[in-house]
């Protein structure tokens, strides 16, 4: 999200393009870091990167919030590596002969058996193909991955960002979020700054405890929204 269209939207939701506004761009600034502070704990779009596989991998410079899931790059079945296809399935194979004749029916149970522990085969690498048991460090930024035999060369980790700006975000779902919250906060501190002073016997008043009053019931309900729709499967930190 690019911070000057964040500042134009703001300003005109705020002034409506005709009034002044006592906060300078600096201080809209401010506002905006501050949103996004409070918003990132909730923002569970999820990024992917693939690395050497180690059991205890170190992410500090990959900028990670909460890792998610870790899978295995390079399993069992489908392709290999190299585009080579795994072995064809023996009752594949076999079917020829097992059609073809009372002849052939000698040798039946042998591929019964083979068919057998080929499916039994399938299982294992089934099995050894899922997402990996791990546990992530956040306070070091190291993650670290259980993994009994078999281990693959490459891994890749699902993860949340830890965003620290606004041009991290690319959701227009969170960038709306964003801008409704940065509106709430700026709200709530121009009605501190409109409400410091009355004024007694003016013909006119400031709207700076209206404003307030708007501002804090936005801010609540869009952290009550938040906080029901939280992600309780990513940790929060």
């Amino acid at each position: 999200m690019d911070r000057a269209y964040a500042l134009d939207e703001i300003k005109f939701k705020l002034t409506g393009g005709v009034l002044e506004l006592e906060l300078d761009d600096s201080a809209l600034n401010q506002v905006i870091d501050a949103a996004m502070r409070e918003l990132k704990r909730y923002i569970d779009t999820s990024k992917y990167i693939m690395l050497p596989f180690s059991h205890c991998i170190d992410l500090k410079d990959c900028g990670v919030s909460a890792v998610t899931g870790v899978f295995r790059t390079h399993g069992f079945g489908g392709y290999d590596t190299d585009g080579t296809s795994v072995p064809a399935d023996p009752m594949l194979v076999a079917q020829w002969q097992l059609l073809g004749g009372i002849d052939n029916l000698t040798n039946i149970s042998d591929y019964i058996y083979n068919y057998a522990a080929w499916n039994t085969s399938l299982q294992i690498r089934n099995t050894t193909s899922t997402d990996f048991a791990f546990f992530y460090d956040s306070y070091n930024s190291k993650l670290y991955i259980n993994v009994t035999s078999d281990a693959p060369t490459y891994v890749t980790i699902e993860f949340i960002p830890d965003y620290k700006d606004i041009s991290e975000l690319k959701s227009p779902f969170w960038e709306d979020v964003l801008i409704r919250l940065a509106v709430a906060l700026a709200k709530v501190t121009l009605g501190r700054i409109r409400s410091r002073y009355t004024q007694a016997g003016a013909l006119w008043s400031q709207d700076g405890e209206r404003l307030l009053d708007e501002g804090n019931a936005e801010l609540n309900d869009l952290r009550e929204k938040l906080y029901i729709n939280t992600q309780l499967a990513y940790p929060m930190d």
